[in-house]
């Protein structure tokens, strides 16, 4: 599992923004698909939009390509 810290610099992140910024995806596209496949949690929780608030001490895991991402925003 590949585990990434991300430091936010405005109040929050997307969740779209958020994995591409953290290079889980390339493409705001692929998040879409991603996400809309349920196949990423936000603190424990599956997510489904890809408009969703991200604040700092947010955890997020992704799975992808059959590769596993952990997001800790800080």
């Amino acid at each position: 599992m590949d585990k990434i810290s991300v430091k936010i610099d405005s109040e929050y992140i997307k969740l779209g923004e958020l994995l591409k910024y953290a290079n889980v995806v390339s493409q705001g596209s692929e998040a879409k698909y991603l996400i809309k496949e349920g196949n990423v949690k936000v603190n424990g929780e599956t997510v489904l939009e890809r408009g969703k608030k991200i604040y700092p001490g947010t955890e997020v895991y992704a799975l992808y390509n059959n590769e596993e991402f952990f997001i800790k925003t800080e």
